[in-house]
């Protein structure tokens, strides 16, 4: 009963952000009527209130800002649509923009950390593909394979751990304020941005946090 009912309170903690943050999202991602303009649009106003010299582009990889090219890059749903979410989000994701612009220290340290950890998961989930294969024809290099893949995937949710001071500054230090002083938004709208721009700082850490579940299930195999 006890083993239970830790398992149930892992889960939650594991699973209990990202599902949370999912629903936040989709919750005011319905279209406002009320709303002037898109969440492209908003973006493109930030951009150029704000003075940022980057430009903006539609992505099929999850709303973000890549440093590199100087690029906020939103969905879709979020580049197009009229909701909350779309708005929101649009701030979140020029908000690090600013932070680039300026040049804020854990900003600088994100971009090769972000990339260390998708060198990581790949990594990883080669290591996994992997163990299948070399438990068929190598059994000890199968329990090595496993090793590695587990090892990739904490060291990546550790990665996810150390940006999120940049991601609560584009939330609660960059957009937020912006939308504040902006009076983009009425008094009920901005304490319903709050949530959304929580969501949006930890949308990373709830994927990794959720990944932790696979940890635990090659941890079991290689404990057999």
């Amino acid at each position: 009963m006890v083993w239970i009912l830790g398992f149930i309170v892992i889960l939650v903690i594991i699973l209990g952000p990202q599902l949370w943050t999912r629903h936040i999202l989709k919750k005011y991602s319905q279209p406002r009527a009320d709303f002037p303009g898109t969440g492209g649009e908003f973006a493109q106003h930030l951009i150029k209130q704000q003075a940022l010299s980057c430009q903006l582009e539609a992505t099929d990889q999850g709303d973000h800002y890549d440093p590199t090219a100087k690029t906020v890059r939103l969905s879709d749903e979020n580049l197009n649509g009229k909701s909350l979410t779309a708005v929101v989000v649009a701030a979140h994701e020029v908000g690090h923009a600013i932070q680039h612009k300026k040049n804020m220290t854990w900003m600088t340290i994100r971009a090769p950390l972000a990339k260390m950890a998708y060198v990581i998961e790949r990594v990883a989930q080669v290591a996994i593909l992997a163990s299948p294969v070399f438990l068929t024809f190598a059994p000890s290099l199968s329990r090595i394979s496993i090793l590695i893949a587990i090892i990739g995937m904490l060291a990546s949710t550790l990665v996810h751990f150390i940006t999120l001071p940049v991601e609560f500054d584009a939330s609660f230090g960059k957009a937020m304020p912006i939308l504040k002083q902006g009076q983009y938004l009425s008094a009920e709208d901005l304490i319903k941005a709050r949530k959304i721009l929580l969501a949006c700082a930890l949308t990373y850490v709830s994927g990794a946090l959720a990944s932790l579940l696979n940890v635990w299930r090659w941890i079991r195999f290689f404990r057999r």
